[in-house]
């Protein structure tokens, strides 16, 4: 038996996240939070390439606080299977031998379940290194689920053990500790995001947003393409240092952005009745980091006609006339692949274990916030808050008891 944090299907506390929880977001560690600290059998390991592992760390994403207040779209209903333990970000170690992985080996873990991971013939995109596209995330010996931390077979981080693909297993490089381990999943989807904006020599890039994601998507874009300016948005005075740290040309706060853009770019700004002002010609691409409405406009009310946004972030519902009336490009990029192109035939999980020995990855890790299971709801509120206490990563060590 292990001690994990579970997800159930609770309609009326669903209904309470979503009708308060952007407002409140209290709620979603205190009686609207469909989430309880449970003991429950392991995951099972009964089939070839699977292994038991026993976590050490695993971080709170914003995809999961999404998922907790009731604000994920009803869309990614069917990608998911109730009873879940949480937690995508996972630094663990093996308990059982996996093929050429020993017990006792420390791992991180790249959590989208693939065909590979399934049992299944791969599908188009698993073939071509595009796991990410996996396009059988539903079938096979797995429970549906997009990903490993949302699937009720697999367990997830957010319990002090889960079971886990080969497929999915990534060595943590030595030298390494479990702090920047921990880190190397965020920026995988970073390194994905940067590659898919198809920067061009010189471009000017605008980031929406300074959390995790955010500030990951600026070292990446700075260290992977050939991007010129690179802009970001940020609320927060911390925030502000590490985004020129991990490479900002120039940081902005929201209030900021249209007219610094505006100087820089030499585009016209209109002002709409009833509506938020937009520009005439801006940046070449950018990229929501955040998911939320206001950043989504920002975005797309910043980028010159026939421009790029990229959406980072999980999206919100937002006016989409920008796209329309500038001929934007709207491309989406989730989590990461297994060959990304460019890369010599590398994946992001490999791009980025390199990307977080940078200096400035290297000394956020050592605030990595952590909190004990029983401690979830401080953990949740704590992650709620993490921009404004200054905290880019909040974690759970399901071995602590303090």
């Amino acid at each position: 038996m292990i001690l994990a944090l579970e997800m159930f299907r609770s309609l009326p506390r669903t209904v309470a996240g979503k009708a308060m929880g952007s407002r409140m977001p209290g709620l979603l560690s205190g009686f609207a939070a469909p989430l309880r600290l449970v003991t429950i059998e392991a995951p099972v390991v009964d089939r070839p390439g699977w292994a038991r592992l026993r976590t050490r760390l695993s971080g709170i994403c914003g995809s999961d606080l999404g998922a907790l207040s009731g604000q994920t779209s009803l869309y990614f209903s069917a990608v998911v299977s109730l009873p879940f333990v949480p937690g995508h970000e996972v630094v663990a170690e093996l308990l059982d031998d996996c093929e050429d992985l020993p017990a006792g080996t420390r791992v991180v873990v790249d959590p989208v379940l693939t065909c590979a991971a399934r049992g299944v013939e791969p599908c188009e995109g698993c073939s071509v290194g595009a796991t990410n596209r996996c396009s059988r995330i539903t079938v096979g010996h797995l429970s549906p689920g997009l990903q490993t931390g949302f699937c009720k077979d697999t367990g997830g981080g957010w319990g002090q053990q889960l079971a886990a693909h080969r497929s999915q297993l990534h060595p943590v490089p030595d030298g390494l500790s479990d702090e920047q381990a921990l880190l190397i999943e965020p920026v995988a989807c970073a390194v994905h995001t940067a590659l898919r904006a198809g920067v061009r020599p010189d471009d000017t890039v605008l980031v929406s947003g300074a959390g995790a994601v955010g500030l990951f998507a600026t070292l990446a874009l700075r260290e992977l393409t050939p991007a010129g300016e690179i802009v970001v948005v940020a609320k927060h005075s911390h925030q502000r240092e590490l985004a020129r740290q991990l490479g900002a040309s120039d940081v902005v706060t929201p209030a900021e952005v249209l007219r610094r853009v505006r100087r820089a770019t030499g585009a016209f700004q209109l002002e709409p009745d009833f509506s938020a002002p937009y520009l005439l010609g801006g940046v070449d691409v950018a990229i929501d980091a955040v998911g939320s409405k206001q950043s989504l406009e920002t975005a797309l009310h910043a980028t010159r006609a026939g421009g790029r946004v990229v959406l980072s972030g999980m999206p919100a519902a937002a006016d989409l006339s920008a796209a329309w009336f500038r001929e934007l490009e709207v491309v989406g990029t989730y989590a990461s692949a297994r060959e990304e192109p460019g890369q010599d035939g590398r994946g992001a999980f490999d791009v980025a274990a390199e990307l977080v020995r940078h200096e400035a990855v290297a000394r956020l890790s050592t605030s990595v916030a952590t909190y004990p299971l029983h401690r979830w709801r401080e953990a949740l509120d704590h992650a709620h808050s993490a921009g404004r206490l200054g905290t880019v990563k909040v974690a759970f060590d399901p071995r602590s008891s303090r």
